[in-house]
């Protein structure tokens, strides 16, 4: 692309080589976090958490801010089986559990518990997960007589802001971020929305009268493709 340059907006960090390589063809994307989380693990939960390290147990994860919790309670070699959501997740998880671990990753929490299911030696779930986690994945579970008990070790704190210029592209991660940016914020028909996922596009669709674009899998750096595909096909050189 030539000419002006795009300016999308971030609602998280998403890293400067990121940024970088947004720039290289004419976009410009700013960082503005519109929540915050933060580990959220009492003594009770800890010390179970410490327990079921040394134990075979079925670990469900949707988020990365869950296994960034619970790390430093596992106590390594575990034989955890893992399900989780999305290649910046699925990453996480590897590091800590190891790539063998790794029973499953999907797109969304639906298909995730279609994985879960079709495992027909899964009876119970661990599920660790925020405190503002959906209800998908374990109404899902629950339904096909999968027992699912969750440890929530960490919370999501909204951080709503105005915002002062216009974009041409938002990128959201999280439907906490939808809603935290919407409290102080409405959008011109021109902004193009962008969203990791489907449960994300969902909590866009009352605000965007456009179709929502979605990543092709979860991750920022799938997003952030994403967009660049779509400006570099609708602008003029």
């Amino acid at each position: 692309m030539q000419g002006t340059k795009i300016k999308i907006l971030s609602t998280r960090p998403v890293g400067k080589a990121l940024i970088q390589g947004a720039a290289l063809h004419n976009i410009v994307i700013e960082e503005i976090s519109f929540i915050t989380t933060e580990k959220n693990i009492n003594i009770v939960t800890g010390g179970e958490i410490e327990q079921l390290s040394k134990q075979s147990i079925n670990a469900v994860f949707t988020s990365m801010n869950a296994v960034e919790a619970v790390k430093s309670f596992i106590q390594p070699p575990s034989s955890w089986k893992i399900f989780c959501i999305g290649n910046t997740t699925r990453k996480l998880a590897e590091s800590i559990f190891g790539k063998k671990n790794i029973a499953a990753t999907a797109g969304n929490a639906l298909h995730l518990a279609e994985n879960i299911i079709s495992d027909q030696s899964i009876k119970k779930v661990y599920f660790f997960c925020g405190n503002q986690r959906r209800d998908d994945l374990p109404e899902k579970l629950t339904a096909n007589n999968i027992s699912v008990e969750e440890l929530i070790v960490y919370k999501t704190i909204q951080t709503p802001q105005k915002v002062t210029q216009q974009y041409d592209g938002i990128l959201f991660f999280s439907p906490s971020g939808v809603h935290s940016f919407f409290m102080k914020n409405a959008i011109s028909y021109e902004t193009q929305l962008f969203a990791i996922g489907t449960t994300t596009a969902d909590a866009l669709k009352p605000f965007s009268k456009q179709d929502v674009i979605v990543a092709d899998m979860p991750g920022k750096e799938n997003l952030i493709a994403k967009a660049i595909d779509y400006f570099s096909k609708t602008q003029v050189s």
